[in-house]
């Protein structure tokens, strides 16, 4: 019994590392491909139905942040699930469903939430440290969720309560669809200097 806990926290432990290791390679990415951008490049969109590449950024720092109150009201126990958490085919087919729609090769646009919008005016100088501090708030909040890890806790989507998933699979959609919104960039960037 002792060891098959030791075994899942060193799998689990293992599970943190790997998410810490691909936002600190996602930040990199960034930073290495549109870090000399000017303000103005930054802000550059193909069409009004595309994001810029600042808006990119914005909606990673709004989206990520609407996941702290939600991990802060289950630390404090009064975080209420909606009645579908209580079936397991539910939190795992949401879970399923959400990751798939947000994997980085996948072409098909999709809406987002209202709340989940970036920002329409244009993005100001302070873009990169907002994004640098953002992915840090990430890692941390990762970090500090070990215990609710290791019980398999489920949340609600922060744009959809009635969306269920587990916490496990809530960090792999952030870190997927942070590197999905990075490949939108590049493609942004292409056209840009088109290519």
């Amino acid at each position: 019994m002792g060891q098959t806990k030791q075994k899942n926290n060193f799998t689990l432990m293992n599970i943190q590392e790997q998410w810490i290791d691909q936002i600190d390679k996602i930040t990199s990415d960034f930073k290495q491909s549109f870090g000399t951008l000017t303000i103005t490049e930054l802000n550059w969109k193909p069409n009004q139905n595309t994001w810029s590449i600042g808006q990119n950024l914005d909606h990673l720092i709004v989206i990520n942040a609407t996941y702290h109150p939600v991990i802060k009201a289950v630390k404090e126990g009064t975080y209420i699930l909606p009645f579908l958490a209580k079936f397991d085919f539910m939190v795992s087919f949401f879970g399923r469903t959400v990751l798939k729609a947000v994997q980085p090769d996948r072409k098909k646009r999709m809406k987002t939430f209202p709340i989940w919008e970036p920002i329409k005016s244009d993005i100001k100088e302070d873009i990169w440290e907002r994004f640098e501090k953002n992915q840090n708030e990430l890692k941390i909040l990762i970090q500090s969720s070990s215990d609710l890890l290791d019980k398999g806790t489920i949340i609600s989507s922060p744009a959809n309560r009635n969306i269920v998933y587990k916490l496990e699979t809530a960090f792999t959609i952030i870190v997927s669809h942070e590197k999905r919104h990075f490949e939108q960039s590049l493609e942004v960037e292409r056209i840009r200097k088109g290519k």
